[in-house]
């Protein structure tokens, strides 16, 4: 659902000849179908980043099968990465998982590799507001992850995993953060409980 919607937007953003990156692409599903979804404007450039090389090789094995689109895959560190100016940047699920000590430095390097107009897709894990609203959200999502099958083991099991490595933020420190990046135009497009997805225009 969340990649449709990303597909949807990107058809305000990307030009005939647009670069665009996905950080943290994983197994390159999401850039792949991006440039399905584009690639009537064949010299747009789709650019999927992830810092695994496992991912990477997967991800170029999934290229081998649509050889015809405009696809790059590249293994490195998007904290620490050379990046050329893009219209659309997509961080799905990706930032959450960048230490905090440097996740402005880094929404910072994104505004600064945007053209004006260019969009940043930012999509988060959140917290609650406050405790109250957090405990509310924890337990909405354990009754959904429930509901789909999971076992109470592996609910526990998920969440001791992401100790000390999944650190969202709230919405409002999100949006400020995104604020002090230079972004003025900044607007949910998605939001389930504690899953929000930004769009903010350069």
């Amino acid at each position: 659902e969340g990649h449709d919607l990303i597909c949807d937007l990107s058809d305000y953003f990307v030009k005939s000849d647009s670069l665009v990156y996905e950080l943290g692409c994983s197994t390159g599903t999401l850039s792949l179908k991006l440039a399905e979804h584009n690639k009537l404007k064949p010299d747009a450039h789709f650019i999927g980043v992830d810092i695994e090389k496992d991912m990477i090789e997967v991800a170029e094995e999934k290229k081998q099968a649509c050889s015809d689109l405009n696809v790059t895959f590249l293994a490195e560190d998007v904290s620490k990465m050379e990046m050329e100016t893009a219209d659309m940047i997509v961080c799905y699920y990706t930032v959450q998982f960048i230490n905090p000590s440097i996740r402005q430095t880094l929404i910072n390097v994104l505004y600064e590799s945007l053209n004006w107009g260019g969009a940043l897709l930012l999509f988060e894990k959140v917290r609650g507001a406050d405790a109250r609203f957090q405990d509310i959200l924890t337990g909405l999502y354990t009754d959904y992850k429930i509901r789909m099958g999971y076992s109470p083991e592996d609910i526990v099991a998920k969440s001791r995993s992401l100790k000390g490595i999944l650190e969202p933020f709230s919405s409002q420190a999100n949006v400020d953060m995104l604020k002090r990046a230079g972004f003025v135009d900044i607007n949910t497009v998605q939001k389930y409980l504690c899953f929000e997805g930004f769009l903010a225009i350069k």
